[in-house]
């Protein structure tokens, strides 16, 4: 049986994080279950591209935008399954086990958690956990493991810069399991701005955008310092 699951990470200027990402998927290799990583680049003008094609990734280019990356790179796979990963996220070891002994229970997501110390690190990725439980909004730094016919059923990311993986998973319309195992992602807006300030800021934007608001006018406020 051949491996199943087909890797898509969205890259802009990744160097610096991509390599321990690409490096935490190693064991999914080993473990059978990847049978290919796709990098969809928006444009990097740094060695994203070249790191890469020395891991054995194949690449996909266009535009910046994260919706529109994600949705090309996952027309480019050929997995049954795809597991979508942001380039600064690194899974924890021992993920490849638990995915496989959940695939049957249908999209999976894996937990947050900051790699930074601290009671506010803890607390804000606690809060992203059980709004994933009990709201089923997982983001898409926690990572998201889907059947394909799923995913073409739910019609895919949209070509947008922001909230593409909140559109995903309420298009889904169903439970999306969350794994033990972490997905550790960069903290540094947070760090940047203030834990508290900056997790105000991500729930107001998620609160305009179920209201209607443009992805676009959102993207620009996410980006405002």
């Amino acid at each position: 049986m051949s491996a199943p699951i087909s890797v898509v990470i969205p890259t802009l200027n990744s160097a610096n994080s991509l390599p321990a990402t690409l490096l935490s998927l190693m064991e999914g290799l080993d473990a059978g279950l990847i049978c290919e990583v796709v990098v969809s680049d928006g444009g990097s003008t740094d060695a994203s591209g070249a790191i890469a094609l020395a891991w054995g990734a194949e690449i996909v280019t266009g535009a910046a935008s994260r919706g529109g990356q994600l949705r090309r790179g996952v027309a480019a796979t050929r997995g049954a399954w795809v597991m979508v990963l942001h380039a600064d996220t690194i899974l924890q070891e021992g993920w490849a086990a638990q995915v496989k002994a959940a695939m049957q229970q249908g999209p999976l997501c894996f937990s947050l958690a900051f790699r930074a110390r601290g009671f506010a690190a803890r607390w804000v990725a606690a809060w992203a956990n059980l709004r994933s439980d009990l709201f089923g909004l997982p983001y898409g730094d926690q990572g998201l493991v889907l059947r394909r016919s799923d995913y073409d059923r739910s019609g895919g990311y949209p070509d947008q810069p922001l909230m593409e993986d909140v559109a995903l998973v309420r298009a889904l319309k169903g439970k999306i399991h969350r794994l033990p195992a972490h997905a550790f992602t960069r903290a540094d807006k947070y760090q940047q701005q203030g834990w508290l300030r900056r997790g105000a800021k991500n729930l107001g934007l998620l609160l305009r955008y179920v209201l209607g608001a443009n992805p676009d006018d959102l993207a620009r406020r996410y980006r405002r310092p």
